[in-house]
């Protein structure tokens, strides 16, 4: 058998230098991830008291306006963005589009500034900044 030594070794982690495409590439699955767990387990629970009375209801939206609870929704709704528009980018790759490395990074780039106003937007709204 051969030396496991003397077989090359991948590349990727000398050649490679970090980028806003690989960074927005990890946030697309970790979002998603996040989206699946957390989002589904807050829109169970949100369901879950809707049905099962006032009270019930009272104590998923006392939950949910605690400081803890608006983090966990705001991240959420930063979430959502920043996979929608990450998803958009793929979308728009899978045409043959945004492959030059500049075009590239300036769309990788956009998804994150694009998904952190789209939160802000909202939650300025939600928490009534817009009155």
């Amino acid at each position: 058998m051969s030396n496991a030594s003397s077989r090359p070794l991948s590349p990727h982690l000398s050649i490679w230098r970090w980028g806003p495409h690989m960074a927005v590439s990890i946030l697309h699955r970790a979002t998603g991830i996040a989206l699946t767990f957390a989002g589904l387990g807050l829109l169970t629970w949100w369901l879950w008291a809707l049905a099962d009375g006032a009270e019930s209801y009272a104590a998923f939206s006392k939950a949910a306006a605690h400081p803890l609870g608006l983090v966990v929704l705001i991240g959420l709704t930063w979430s959502f963005f920043q996979h929608l528009l990450s998803g958009i980018r793929h979308l728009i790759m899978d045409t043959g589009q945004g492959f030059e490395l500049g075009v590239n990074k300036t769309m990788a780039i956009l998804t994150i500034v694009g998904s952190l106003i789209l939160t802000a937007l909202v939650w300025f709204y939600l928490l009534g900044g817009a009155r």
